[in-house]
């Protein structure tokens, strides 16, 4: 991909981000951020082995009644986004069996595409109700810039690091580019971020474990995110979930490791009593 491409979406793309963090009441950060999601699970579908517009459409249709449904039936203690949340943690932990197993559902078949199309749910659903909860709870704009930046950390560190000291094969049969030293890298970088950052929320020395327990939890699954999607598109045989950002690819090329990420730092957050 090109660079310049890159950059050019980034320079939108990050801003927009931001401001609507920062300045939209939480249930329009609902909408947006669910009108992102059902983006991505439009492409997963793809991956996913559906062919022909109309039932990727069907896809995300029944996912978007889940979300309304999670939006309009949810209690005053948010206990079915919780739930959404918690169900989304356990998936990440199957995921990571999955990329062990990476062979699993290969092929091409009905069977399987029903398997990954549950995946893709179990996926992005729980992500928009932890931006949901995140966003929607005290400090809530700062905390959910705080995830994605960390998110964001674990990223840059891992590129950096495996750029310039990549050796080792992380997964060599998903996605040859990534290396142990970067996958280290980017869990030093995302740890130092969320140490910096602690002043942000009042955190004091005793808080530095809690911080930093966030930051590792967060940075193992959006690296695990980044890798399921590459082994979807390994699977699919393809190098982007679409060609929608240029320089980017798909949205579900900017969300692997954010949907992950997320709802195991919102999980994380409520553990540690932050």
């Amino acid at each position: 991909m090109s660079l310049r491409a890159r950059l050019q979406s980034a320079l939108w793309m990050i801003p927009l981000a931001v401001l609507a963090i920062l300045f939209l009441p939480t249930p329009y950060m609902a909408g947006l951020m669910a009108l992102v999601v059902l983006g991505g699970l439009h492409e997963w579908a793809g991956l996913a082995g559906v062919s022909g517009h109309s039932k990727k459409l069907l896809y995300v249709f029944a996912n978007a009644v889940v979300i309304a449904a999670l939006a309009w039936t949810d209690t005053p203690d948010n206990t079915g986004m919780k739930s959404a949340v918690l169900l989304g943690a356990l998936f990440c932990l199957v995921s990571l069996a999955w990329l062990r197993h990476y062979t699993f559902a290969r092929e091409q078949n009905l069977r399987n595409t029903a398997i990954k199309l549950v995946a893709g749910s179990l996926s992005c659903i729980p992500a928009w109700a932890a931006l949901v909860l995140l966003h929607g709870g005290d400090d809530g704009p700062t905390w959910t810039l705080f995830a994605i930046g960390m998110i964001a950390a674990s990223d840059s560190g891992a590129y950096l690091f495996g750029v310039n000291f990549g050796k080792r094969k992380l997964a060599p049969n998903i996605s040859p580019g990534k290396s142990w030293e970067g996958f280290w890298g980017g869990l030093f970088t995302t740890t130092a971020f969320a140490l910096l950052c602690m002043p942000l929320f009042d955190g004091g020395f005793a808080d530095a474990w809690r911080f930093a327990v966030l930051a590792l939890a967060t940075a193992l699954f959006s690296v695990s995110g980044d890798l399921f999607e590459s082994l979807l598109k390994r699977h699919a045989q393809v190098k982007d979930s679409s060609s929608l950002i240029p320089g980017h690819g798909g949205m579900l090329d900017r969300l692997d490791s954010i949907v992950t990420g997320l709802t195991v730092f919102t999980l994380a957050k409520f553990w540690l009593a932050l």
